[in-house]
């Protein structure tokens, strides 16, 4: 929040014509790049440090804007695992959910190509071995996610994400759910959602993740066992299994739209609609 917060101020400084936050939603044509920002991360999730991406809580509309803009990347990123071993486990569990989902997401949008998904597999690898350790506050878990969660940021920032986030900021702006938390119960079903139109990618997911004997395996198998290794260590870090104690079912419908509406929907490797946006919602009920 922090250094996001950092970037919409840094681009309206040097944009004044951009005074209005709301006015940077999307893709702003900015002329000027922002005044210089030295993002040091204390959580190991989002990768702001490193991407042209923010996104500000509009409160009035309870939802939150997705800004994307090449002229906000900081000069300087200090990715410092020390400066992160103050996090609660939850917060660990949490933003390392989001940096997993990052990685998975931006490895099977629709702009993904070889050289985003070179750092995408090896950061779901680093992930997959790391994060667990980083809620048992071992260094080693510490410095692997440090280390994960920018591999992940330099990846997706280049080709974006896909639905799963786009259900999640919703979460985020009208109950305030943890963001990583919201994206660590969605991923597992919206993976499944997306199967079919990934073809063997998730073949690599499950060996990234670490699953024996991929190559032996139907490609139903290899899908399978991604969206299970992937639950598998959201329940090990101690997320929540579903949305019933966060979502009221009757904000489904606004929940759907918005999800619809978010910046990071075109990029999901399968097209959707509000209807099949609110049968996953309903889905996790």
């Amino acid at each position: 929040s922090s250094m996001d917060t950092s970037k919409a101020i840094g681009i309206i400084a040097a944009n004044p014509e951009f005074a209005d936050v709301r006015s940077l939603e999307g893709v702003a044509d900015t002329k000027n790049p922002s005044v210089p920002i030295i993002a040091v991360p204390t959580t190991a999730g989002t990768a702001a440090e490193v991407t042209i991406n923010y996104v500000i809580t509009d409160a009035e509309k309870n939802r939150k804007m997705v800004c994307v803009d090449p002229h906000d990347i900081p000069v300087v990123a200090v990715v410092d695992p020390d400066m992160m071993s103050s996090m609660p486990r939850g917060l660990t569990a949490a933003t390392g959910m989001d940096a997993l989902t990052h990685a998975i997401e931006g490895y099977i949008t629709k702009a993904a190509w070889e050289l985003s998904d070179m750092f995408h597999l090896k950061a779901i690898e680093i992930i997959a071995r790391s994060l667990r350790g980083a809620v048992e506050n071992t260094p080693e878990g510490r410095e692997g996610m440090a280390l994960g969660q920018y591999v992940a940021g330099m990846g997706f920032s280049n080709v974006g994400l896909g639905i799963v986030h786009s259900m999640a900021h919703p979460l985020g702006a009208l109950y305030d759910t943890p963001h990583g938390v919201a994206n660590a119960i969605i991923l597992p079903t919206v993976m499944e959602y997306n199967a079919p139109a990934t073809g063997e990618k998730y073949r690599e997911i499950a060996r990234a993740m670490g699953v024996d004997g991929v190559d032996n395996m139907t490609q139903e198998e290899y899908r399978r066992a991604a969206v299970d290794a992937v639950r598998k260590l959201s329940q090990d870090v101690g997320i929540p299994a579903d949305l019933k104690e966060i979502v009221r079912p009757e904000d489904v419908p606004f929940l759907a739209q918005s999800a619809y509406d978010d910046a990071c929907r075109p990029g999901n490797p399968r097209d959707t609609s509000v209807e099949e946006l609110t049968a996953l919602y309903q889905s996790l009920l």
